[in-house]
């Protein structure tokens, strides 16, 4: 299936000013890369769900939103694949073994923190056994596919961001979390090819 791309994920784009950002961080070079995962599991019930977490406070950009297991490219990795994978198990204890990668997405540019994201969509066959990164993982959230599906998750919330304050940005309202950002702006990009079956 064809990826939806960038006009899919801006969307849920925060700032008005993305595209601009992702040019000249591109030009200088100067982004660090980093691999985050989308993993979709068959639940107990039967449900299909995904993951997402919410990460820990501390002194950063991202201190306490919901985002995807994954992080930096670290020396050592081969791929961004493979950093998501590392992460994934390191974050949530999914072993690597275990998940099958259906497809990489459309990267992302992170102008607060200045990285760029690769997202990878993958499967386990089996109800994972999750152990948490207790040091940088809050929460395990697990979103049943049917309720990211359903167009009430959409919406619209005024946030102080690390770049802006008291601003209107498109938002998801899973599982009681609002997601933001760059995390909303890849789930446009898999909510959209998944209408396509849907």
């Amino acid at each position: 299936m064809d990826l939806p791309g960038e006009s899919v994920q801006f969307k849920m784009a925060p700032i008005e000013r993305l595209l601009e950002l992702k040019k000249m961080a591109k030009e200088q070079d100067s982004a660090q890369k980093a691999g985050v995962l989308m993993l979709f599991y068959p639940a107990h019930d039967t449900t299909t769900n995904f993951t997402l977490i919410l990460r820990k406070s501390y002194n950063g950009v991202h201190s306490a939103q919901v985002g995807f297991p994954g992080g930096r490219f670290e020396k050592g990795d081969h791929s961004l694949k493979f950093t998501a994978l590392r992460e994934t198990e390191e974050e949530v204890g999914v072993a690597k073994e275990q998940i099958e990668v259906l497809t990489e997405l459309t990267d992302i540019y992170i102008p607060p923190s200045n990285f760029y994201v690769k997202p990878f969509l993958g499967i386990t066959r089996k109800t994972p056994q999750f152990i948490l990164q207790q040091d940088e993982v809050e929460e395990l959230i697990e979103v049943r596919l049917d309720h990211f599906m359903d167009d009430s998750t959409i919406g619209i919330k005024t946030l102080s961001t690390s770049y802006a304050r008291n601003i209107e940005v498109p938002i998801f309202k899973l599982n009681g979390h609002v997601v933001w950002g760059a995390t909303a702006m890849m789930l446009s990009e898999v909510r959209e090819m998944l209408k396509q079956l849907y």
